[in-house]
This record gives structure tokens, C-alpha cells and sequence, in this order.
């Protein structure tokens, strides 16, 4: 099974050329922006992409709403809070492509799952192995694979 949606799905996901600031042709680009950090304005853009009542559980997913404060500042994430982002965006790609729709896809990440342990994907993707368990659940859709 692929590990990553195409790379543009989570570019754009993130706020594109506009909001980076930069090209991101490979998960090399990628690598480097996270441990850079991530501009606020692609948590803001990725958040805004969410029905209004889902937006500040995706921001919160990412950094609580006081750090968040801080951060804009600055306008940059910390490495930390970039990886969180980049798995919600890669997720939100993922279900997207799975689910044939992005409304679908991010219906799909902000709702409970019974296979999930009864939690959403959202709260799962907070960390590293939370996101592969979400992963691995539409890989399986996506193939027809039993779950």
C-alpha cells in the first residue's frame, strides 16, 4: 500500500506556493519546511478548509489556542506543532482521495470510527502512530481490503 497521498494534495492542503512561499516539489522539501517550520497561515488555511464547527478542533489538534496566540507573533510554528500539521494535511489528502469528495474526507477525520476505538481520526492523528493507525484504515477502504 502507498505511504503518502501525491505530494500537491498536501501542498495545497497546506496553502500551496501562495502561503509557503516556496516550491515543494518532494517529501525533501517537505522534511526541510517542517523542521523549519511551517508559516500560522497554512494551519489557518488548512482549518478554514473545515465546515465552521470543525475549525478549532483541527487548530487545537495542531497547538492549543494559547500557543497559537504566540505563534502569530512570529508566523511560524514550531517543528513539533509543523509535523502535527503536515499529518492532518496529509490525512485531509488521503481521505479526500479515499473518500472521492473533500467535504466526505473531512467529514470522515472530524467524526468517531468504531474501528478507530470510538475516536475520531483527528484525535488520533496527533501522534505519529495514531496517524498510521487512520492511514491504514483507508488504505484498506481504499483497496477493499477487509477492516
Amino acid at each position: 500500500m502507498p505511504a503518502y497521498p501525491a505530494i500537491q494534495s498536501v501542498v495545497a492542503a497546506l496553502g500551496g506556493r501562495a502561503v509557503l512561499r516556496r516550491d515543494v516539489q518532494s517529501l525533501a522539501d517537505l522534511s526541510g519546511m517542517v523542521e523549519a517550520g511551517l508559516p500560522m497561515r497554512s494551519l489557518e488555511r488548512l482549518s478554514a478548509s473545515y465546515p465552521v464547527g470543525d475549525r478549532e478542533k483541527v487548530a487545537s489538534a495542531v497547538a492549543p489556542r494559547t500557543t497559537r496566540l504566540r505563534r502569530s507573533e512570529s508566523g511560524v510554528l514550531s517543528t513539533a506543532e509543523s509535523e502535527r500539521l503536515e499529518r492532518i494535511a496529509r490525512l485531509t489528502a488521503l481521505a479526500s482521495h479515499v473518500l472521492d469528495s473533500d467535504i466526505e474526507g473531512r467529514r470522515f477525520l472530524v467524526s468517531s470510527h468504531p474501528l478507530l476505538g470510538g475516536q475520531t481520526p483527528l484525535e488520533l492523528a496527533v501522534t505519529d502512530l495514531g496517524a498510521r493507525r487512520v492511514e491504514e484504515l483507508l488504505w484498506r477502504l481504499e483497496y477493499s481490503l477487509p477492516v
